[in-house]
């Protein structure tokens, strides 16, 4: 077991990084906070995500498929698909991107 504050996570580009087998969890996360027009590369990982808009708003393409999305939206993204998001709102944009694998496994595309 452990207890773990948010600001004791790596902070990396726009995101909170939770590595769970640092923490004995079986899944990872980005705990996101990006500014308006900031976002990922299109990119890839071998396991399923799922991505909680907490706040502001994105256009995420997953695949073909572009949204918007809002405080409120989820996305599940499955394994191997190419995909991104960025903050297309005024504010920043606050999400929870749960990775399916005890460690973040990302190819970037672009």
């Amino acid at each position: 077991m452990s207890f773990i504050n948010l600001d004791q996570l790596p902070f990396v580009g726009m995101s909170s990084e939770f590595v769970g087998e640092t923490q004995g969890a079986p899944f990872s996360a980005y705990i996101v906070n990006a500014r308006p027009g900031q976002g990922p590369p299109l990119h890839q990982h071998p396991y399923v995500e799922v991505a909680f808009t907490i706040e502001g708003s994105a256009t995420i393409t997953v695949g073909d498929e572009e949204r918007d999305v809002k405080a409120g939206g989820i996305v599940v993204i499955p394994a191997d698909t190419p995909h991104r998001f960025v903050n297309t709102g005024d504010t920043t944009l606050r999400q929870i991107d749960i990775h399916a694998s005890p460690r973040f496994i990302q190819t970037n595309l672009a």
